[in-house]
């Protein structure tokens, strides 16, 4: 974890959120650097999409700060809003919209600048310029996840979340999302993902973080720990924080 405030990201401090009795994150404290591709795993329930949305401003904590870029998330909402880019299992796409115009949509949302040359360049980066005329619920699931991740990025966001994109992915569409955000973290883009796939997950991040009942139990630099005992770690580490 980097030290150098001026460098973060994205900064969580003892942030909690409850559910009237139900506790589902419990004082993180965790902070972000520019660049940096986090993944988080962690069982169902640990509160992994509840404290993402957090950090992107779609919930809010019951107590604890986070800011975004220096900016608190309550006081600066719209304004980070428009710094971050969003990714989950729903694409948020209109399906009878092609993908030219769904991106065109979402760019001039955002007020982008020449939005057809944007959503065009997108397109490309994601493998879908061959489709970009075809009304979008003609795609599977996986060139669906690739439109979402030009929809996100859309805007050129510096900070980029992912809740578990690779759910429902065969093998090869889930290599061409990994390829797609690969290329994306290579730009120096905050990148932070939910996934339950180890390998990926690891293979992907710069840093691994594990959450278990709303707690943060783990977290380290990628190359800092034996990638083959990861699952000895995780499955060690659930069991513990659970009895």
């Amino acid at each position: 974890m980097t030290n150098n405030t001026e460098n973060l990201a994205i900064t969580c401090n003892s942030v909690k959120k409850r559910f009237g009795r139900v506790t589902a994150v419990d004082g993180v404290d965790i902070t972000i650097g520019h660049g940096e591709f986090i993944t988080i795993f962690g069982p169902n329930g640990a509160g992994k999409t509840t404290l993402l949305k957090m950090m992107a401003g779609l919930v809010r904590a019951s107590s604890g700060s986070i800011t975004v870029g220096g900016l608190d998330i309550n006081d600066y909402h719209d304004e980070i809003r428009r710094r971050i880019g969003y990714i989950s299992h729903q694409t948020f796409t209109y399906g009878q919209l092609t993908a030219l115009e769904n991106l065109l949509f979402f760019g001039r949302l955002y007020g982008v600048e020449n939005p057809e040359d944007r959503a065009r360049d997108l397109l490309d980066q994601v493998g879908l310029s061959a489709r970009a005329n075809d009304p979008s619920r003609t795609f599977s699931r996986g060139m669906l996840q690739r439109l979402s991740i030009a929809r996100a990025l859309v805007h050129d966001p510096g900070v980029l979340f992912l809740d578990e994109p690779f759910t429902g992915l065969d093998q090869h569409a889930a290599e061409m999302l990994r390829k797609s955000l690969s290329i994306l973290h290579g730009r120096s883009r905050s990148v932070v993902m939910i996934t339950h796939n180890l390998k990926l997950g690891i293979e992907m991040g710069t840093r691994v973080v594990l959450q278990v009942a709303g707690k943060i139990h783990f977290d380290q630099p990628s190359d800092k720990f034996d990638h083959a005992r990861f699952d000895d770690i995780y499955f060690k580490t659930v069991g513990e924080a659970h009895y």
